[in-house]
């Protein structure tokens, strides 16, 4: 089975620039993000992730996606659970995707659920077990315990 990424994509795409449907630029907000607001978090990881306007940086994306889904934002949950799965701006790790995926999942995300269906077909029962206590451990601790 393939893992949901390009719909997915395209829909925080949509959602993503909002910011910047609104004329709110890089810069803007960079400034945002660094003042721990959520939103422009996301929005950051995503202008990092496809370059916009700026050189692309996978590393860059999945900090600010982390920092937002420490918040809570269940499409940064999901981005990272991506990020994990293909090792991109992050060593891949399917157990830290299953995670992701599962407190995106949790909170009603329908592509983190199928993802985290599909990829938990790819662990060994020790390491489901394994994402699974990390799951539990994530959303019991308000998504600040989770590596």
């Amino acid at each position: 089975m393939k893992l949901i990424t390009s719909t997915a994509l395209l829909f925080l795409l949509v959602i993503g620039f909002s910011g910047g449907a609104s004329g709110q630029g890089f810069e803007e907000t960079k400034r945002l993000a660094e003042q721990g607001i959520a939103g422009a978090q996301f929005n950051l990881g995503l202008i990092y992730r496809t370059g916009d306007g700026v050189p692309v940086n996978d590393t860059e994306a999945a900090r600010w996606w982390r920092l937002a889904a420490e918040q809570g934002v269940a499409a940064a949950q999901f981005n990272l659970g991506v990020m994990y799965d293909y090792g991109r701006g992050v060593p891949q790790n399917n157990i830290r995707a299953y995670v992701w995926w599962s407190v995106a999942a949790a909170q009603g995300h329908e592509d983190a659920r199928t993802n985290r269906d599909i990829i938990s077909e790819r662990l060994t029962p020790e390491q489901l077990a394994r994402g699974q206590d990390m799951a539990t451990r994530c959303f019991e601790s308000d998504y600040q315990d989770c590596e």
